[in-house]
């Protein structure tokens, strides 16, 4: 297989190698529980707790508030699951408050809750994906329990304004939870300051290993586990620690907002060209989202007349790796609901790529894929009945 592309950092990203390095004696010598009391037991759990000081501090908590689990989506479905015995239980305070936008491990557990009994309000967004923060105090009832709205959007990269969120949910005596997966290492994330109740990352999002990820409980706050068994991590997620994620976890997010400056600064560079050249090389283009407020990392670009995964499956066949949406989310034919939900054309909803750079894409690579788009498109388009009849309607 010759070089590959690889402009999908927001499904997965690689493992670093100064990740590699920090867990290698842990795949080794270091083999212990850090649950025993041995000592290679003790060493484990020296290592452990070193990780979660260094996810605190890179998130400005608690070591004491965060609470190691296998994923985003773990950590996710643990608050919408479990953020009533915050409240002591009470079943009146069942009416969720999400948006349309949201990851599928937050949107989908929110349709299953309803089901189950639970009363949800999906914020809209507008064109851009914005939210208006007027519709959210509307939307707010007495039996309003929680609100849950991500950081970054992980399809086109927008901010969302959750500082202000949260102090609508303070003042209202709301439990407020954030999802912070495609915001660590690319825009400065601090609980204190945002003022969220819950907060959750995961650690192959910003090059640690797949498997690990971490869910942050505002000291005093409570959400029931999903899972009952052992001691571990206070009895909020029993089960033997996933040693080497963890470790791994509190070396990369250490990375991560060390560099966070220079690498947002370099990735913006090569994020602005590839648009810059897309948008004035293939006609019938255009950026879906919020241009001016969304992280460096993320691009998506609908392609009129269309589909985008044709457009997937040639650019792979190039050798360049890139997405039509959410990855966990990719095996449905149906248009990203993130995309819809801005009320976008179906046409054109179908046509969207998302382009995600990471701290190894440079700028050559982009000319590449830029290059091999262009005749992609103009074949494609050259099979399309859509695109035919619109050029004759032109005429």
């Amino acid at each position: 297989m010759g070089k590959r592309i690889y402009l999908d950092n927001s499904a997965t990203t690689p493992v670093r190698k100064e990740v590699l390095d920090e867990i290698m004696p842990f795949l080794t010598e270091n083999g212990g529980n850090p649950s025993s009391r041995h000592l290679e037991g003790r060493i484990a759990k020296t290592a452990f707790e070193k990780a979660r000081d260094r996810v605190a501090l890179a998130i400005n908590a608690d070591p004491k508030e965060i609470y190691f689990n296998s994923c985003a989506t773990e950590g996710n479905n643990t608050v919408l699951r479990g953020y009533l015995s915050g409240i002591r239980g009470n079943i009146r305070k069942n009416h969720i408050i999400t948006t349309s936008v949201e990851h599928p491990s937050v949107y989908n557990t929110a349709k299953a809750l309803e089901k189950e009994g639970y009363e949800v309000t999906y914020l809209p967004v507008d064109t851009k994906g914005r939210l208006d923060l007027e519709i959210l105090k509307s939307s707010i009832r007495e039996n309003t329990g929680l609100i849950s709205v991500m950081m970054v959007n992980n399809e086109t990269g927008n901010i969302y304004p959750v500082e202000e969120i949260a102090k609508i949910a303070r003042d209202r005596n709301i439990l407020f939870h954030v999802d912070a997966v495609q915001a660590i290492g690319k825009i400065p994330v601090d609980v204190k300051k945002i003022g969220c109740d819950f907060l959750t990352i995961s650690a192959h999002k910003f090059y640690g290993l797949k498997g690990s990820g971490a869910l942050f409980v505002k000291w005093g706050k409570w959400v029931s586990p999903m899972i009952t068994g052992g001691h571990q991590e206070k009895s909020r997620r029993p089960g033997t620690e996933n040693i080497v994620g963890v470790i791994g976890m509190g070396k990369a997010i250490e990375l991560a907002v060390k560099e966070l400056d220079t690498e947002m600064k370099k990735t913006k560079e090569i994020r602005d060209h590839l648009e810059k050249r897309v948008l004035a090389e293939i006609p019938y283009t255009r950026v879906v989202g919020d241009p001016a407020d969304r992280v460096p990392t993320i691009t998506n670009i609908s392609f009129r007349f269309i589909e985008g995964e044709s457009i997937q499956l040639k650019l792979d066949n190039d050798g360049i790796a890139v997405s039509t949406g959410s990855a966990c989310s990719s095996g449905s034919l149906e248009p990203s609901h993130v995309i819809t939900a801005m009320n976008v054309d179906p046409e054109e909803a179908h046509s969207s790529i998302r382009f995600s750079l990471g701290r190894y894409t440079a700028m050559e690579d982009i000319d590449y894929t830029v290059e091999k788009i262009k005749k992609i498109v103009e074949q494609l388009r050259s099979f399309s009945p859509i695109y035919d009849k619109f050029i004759s309607e032109q005429k």
